[in-house]
């Protein structure tokens, strides 16, 4: 299959060692859970001596709070490490990174939540993350150079547009540059053809409420559509079920952290425990990169509020990995009432109970540009007694505290490409 070779010729000049780590992920995944975490611990032992040893910041950090690494002997002793932030991989960037001679590629953030972070990242941890969503596509009999639809930002310089062009061949990949209707129906055309869409998820959303409305013609072989980098509301879920005949699923990472879980057929998002360490500190996710030396990710609040299941959870799909059982906001976007502070993961709460409680998904937005007042955007027109449960919730969590409109049946909106529920300017 010329597609297989174009990808493997490219993969092989890129990702030289991608092979040997879905392999090894391959078999890694039918582990017991006392086997992963044995092998956490050693990644975990092997990280720290190396960050000690080769980067300035972490040589510091646990010599001013005393940590020794003997003293690191379970994977719960971990918490004797302070965290770091986002604004210390800024801050120390420089520091942070190790000399060390492998081959690096450079890694940027998208700065949707902020000021990017430009880091250098060994091969041999890139192609461990790829290998890590390689895996995921397994799950679902994909590989990846199968035809497929990439929903991603679109407002390039010509010279970008080329370049994205090309590399979009060598993957077998095609995506949207326009939602006019003979660019999106050229796209909806080579859908019958794909096997699997990925990319933002309210862009995937948007695609299918499209087709659904327009009755265009349904992709017959779509096995994966996997949504990343936004929220996955549940109303999302049946319009691309109706578009493309299977659910939206859901991968979690970083650029930063690596992929931290993918969802499997039976609806759980397996940690990647091979990969990453995670904690959940007071709701929010502190992860430890295992596989990155060039620039050591260790506690790091990654800035999300998660809930993660119990230890002895079992998953139907047979996989012993740790599940990530919802992620349920951003921390640090605070909501301003006329006189207390909120925390941003009220929003999260209010919809998820119109949800349990009614019944109700809803598509939403929040904005807030003064203190003391916010607008709910919906998507979803509200019927009366909709909204009078709407307003029920809200009340709930912001008593009279806050005032606030509802605005439904509208268009919510992206910044930067990505998608935030909550936009503050405060």
């Amino acid at each position: 299959m010329l597609s297989k070779f174009i990808f493997n010729m490219g993969q092989q000049l890129r990702n030289p060692s991608i092979q040997k780590w879905f392999d090894f992920l391959k078999t890694s995944e039918n582990w017991s859970i006392e086997e992963l975490e044995v092998y956490q611990l050693e990644k975990l032992k092997e990280l720290l001596s190396f960050a000690y040893e080769n980067s300035d910041f972490y040589k510091r950090l646990f010599d001013d709070h005393n940590i020794l690494l003997k003293d690191i002997q379970s994977l719960s002793d971990l918490s004797k490490i302070p965290t770091i932030e986002k604004q210390d991989l800024l801050q120390f960037n420089h520091e942070i990174h190790t000399q060390n001679t492998y081959k690096t590629l450079k890694a940027t953030t998208s700065g949707s939540s902020g000021e990017s972070l430009v880091f250098q990242r060994e091969e041999a941890t890139d192609s461990f993350n790829r290998a890590s969503i390689f895996r995921g596509y397994s799950w679902y009999d994909v590989q990846p150079w199968d035809k497929n639809g990439y929903f991603w930002g679109f407002n390039f310089s010509w010279k970008q547009k080329l370049k994205t062009k090309i590399l979009d061949v060598l993957q077998n990949r095609f995506r949207i540059f326009s939602y006019d209707k003979n660019s999106f129906e050229a796209f909806v055309n080579k859908l019958g053809t794909a096997t699997y869409l990925h990319g933002y998820s309210s862009m995937i959303y948007q695609t299918a409420k499209l087709v659904n409305e327009r009755n265009l013609a349904k992709p017959k072989h779509i096995k994966l559509v996997k949504g990343t980098s936004e929220k996955i509301f549940e109303k999302y879920q049946e319009e691309v079920k109706k578009a493309f005949g299977v659910p939206m699923v859901s991968e979690y990472g970083a650029t930063e952290s690596g992929i931290i879980a993918f969802e499997c057929p039976e609806g759980n998002m397996h940690l990647n425990m091979e990969g990453v360490l995670v904690e959940e500190i007071n709701h929010e996710i502190v992860v430890t990169n295992l596989q990155m030396k060039s620039f050591p990710i260790i506690r790091y609040k990654l800035g999300d509020y998660i809930s993660l299941e119990k230890d002895d959870y079992q998953c139907n799909c047979g996989r012993a990995h740790k599940v990530l059982k919802e992620v349920t906001g951003r921390v640090g976007s605070n909501v301003y009432g006329k006189q207390e502070i909120y925390p941003s993961l009220y929003f999260y709460y209010i919809f998820k109970n119109l949800v349990k409680t009614y019944g109700l998904k809803l598509n939403y937005q929040v904005h807030q540009s003064k203190k003391g007042f916010l607008i709910f955007t919906i998507e979803q027109q509200l019927e009366a007694q909709d909204l009078i449960y709407l307003e029920k919730e809200i009340r709930k969590y912001f008593k009279n505290d806050v005032n606030f409109e509802i605005h439904s049946n509208q268009t919510l909106l992206s910044t930067k490409g990505k998608f935030k529920s909550f936009i503050s300017k405060l």
